[in-house]
């Protein structure tokens, strides 16, 4: 993972879970989504999962700041025949602050969700890419897959 001069990487702790709900609402702000966290209660969630270690994240940060992120949700998955093992990684919450961005931070970001990934010896890492994301991530391997939505009311 290369970084341009002065930014460096540093692991998300459970400290973290409210900058990674406040980098999630600006990620969906950005993309045009309605977002908003006093209803999603992701912090609250992501906090659990840090804690459990089913969720890793990191934060590029740049003269003291965290200015971009990304996290890893490591999740139980049947066995299927692309990996046998019952675990998947999921990446979300990819988001850079407008003034860093062109960079090479969420590449860079990436890149360590790939490598963690590889180190844990789980074969799939999926995403739900935006408009804006998809030319990276089509650029490092990933491909569109055949999955399908449906919303169920629960009312």
């Amino acid at each position: 993972m290369t970084l341009p001069a002065g930014y460096t990487v540093r692991p998300a702790t459970p400290d973290d879970a409210a900058l990674i709900a406040a980098q999630r609402e600006a990620m969906f702000t950005d993309m045009g989504t309605e977002y908003r966290e006093t209803v999603a209660q992701f912090a609250p969630w992501v906090e659990r999962h840090l804690q459990a270690g089913t969720y890793v994240g990191w934060f590029v940060v740049y003269e003291g700041e965290e200015v971009a992120g990304a996290g890893l949700l490591l999740h139980d998955w049947s066995p299927h025949y692309l990996d046998p093992q019952p675990l998947r990684s999921y990446l979300q919450n990819v988001y850079t602050r407008p003034e860093h961005r062109g960079r090479g931070l969420a590449r860079a970001l990436t890149q360590q969700a790939i490598e963690e990934t590889r180190r844990r010896g789980i074969r799939t890492l999926s995403l739900h890419a935006s408009k804006f994301g998809r030319p990276l991530y089509e650029q490092l391997g990933f491909a569109a897959t055949n999955e399908m939505r449906l919303v169920v009311d629960t009312e």
